[in-house]
């Protein structure tokens, strides 16, 4: 190498968007953390090997797909409970936990420029969702192409593969895709602006515990979820129901703002003594000026992770 820190520059730069390509990947922020170091750490090894700079590119991704296919041989498919099985009537406060490793999660996009110029929808819940259908390479091709708009020879040299093997795949992949039939698929088509004074009446409601203000800024058929809990909830009737049921939980909590996964979202702080520690992250999906959905994800690792404070 002639310049270390050239080089580390070099590399680094393309951290960003191998976090964007294993979450893609991989559906949580956590494993897309190790996916990334870990390709950093192999690509290091082998910088001074490469000698065309313009193949770099390419040479760290068909890396990264290498570390996250190697992650998701010993993994099932994540996913969003709204595509696991029907809601929960009547509502009810949920009690039994599925595995977290089963669950497609949030990530926070909010400080990437680059992240902000993708499409919003393939930053979106619904559409990492659906990526989980897909078989792993099918998945890394189809990101590549459809997401980063890559051209079919560099989509080819970064999965190790033909060009006709990699159009092949990706042919497939949007094949899949298109007969899904998730019911999560009807949340990919968010509003493109974010109605702020919706967010506001939404804060207020919920953090006084207006169930009737509250359950009023959904849609009829409006839902809400809360994984690790595959328990989930649709329609005014239960979503009020499950309200009052989990009231004397949500009492004096505070809202914080946050920017996930192209949606708006809040960090709730439940009260804990005289402070608020943190309980669940509300990701709101919203459609025609009103809520669609609302995925809570109750994992207060995901605090620390986007720079919120430990307590309030």
């Amino acid at each position: 190498m002639g310049d270390p820190e050239a080089d580390v520059a070099d590399l680094e730069r393309f951290r960003p968007e191998l976090h964007r390509y294993c979450y893609r990947m991989l559906a949580s922020v956590f494993d897309a953390d190790d996916a990334v170091q870990d390709t950093i750490i192999r690509a290091w090894r082998g910088w001074d090997q490469l000698a065309e700079p313009s193949a770099r590119r390419a040479w760290v991704h068909r890396i990264a797909t290498h570390v996250c296919l190697d992650r998701l041989r010993s993994s099932g498919r994540r996913a969003l409970p709204m595509d696991m099985s029907d809601p929960t009537s009547p509502a009810m406060v949920p009690s039994e936990t599925a595995p977290m490793e089963g669950w497609v999660w949030p990530a926070d996009m909010a400080g990437d420029p680059a992240a902000q110029a993708e499409r919003r929808e393939t930053v979106r819940l619904a559409f990492i969702a659906a990526l989980q259908v897909l078989p792993p390479r099918q998945r890394a091709v189809l990101i590549l192409r459809d997401v980063y708009s890559w051209p079919a020879r560099e989509t080819a040299d970064a999965m190790g593969m033909t060009v006709a093997a990699a159009n092949s795949a990706l042919q497939r992949a949007r094949a899949t895709l298109d007969a899904s039939r998730l019911r999560s698929e009807a949340l990919r088509a968010g509003d493109a602006t974010v109605d702020r004074e919706l967010l506001d009446r939404y804060v207020a409601a919920f953090e006084r515990q207006n169930i009737p203000a509250l359950v009023a800024l959904f849609h009829e058929d409006g839902s809400l979820s809360m994984p690790p809990f595959p328990m989930w909830v649709s329609g005014h009737r239960d979503l009020a129901e499950f309200q009052r049921a989990t009231a004397h939980h949500c009492a004096g909590s505070r809202l914080v703002p946050l920017d996930l996964n192209g949606a708006p979202a809040f960090a709730q702080y439940v009260p804990a003594g005289e402070r608020l520690q943190p309980w669940g992250i509300h990701a709101l999906e919203l459609r025609g000026g009103r809520i669609a959905h609302v995925h809570t994800f109750i994992d207060a690792a995901l605090f620390g992770r986007f720079g919120l404070p430990a307590r309030l």
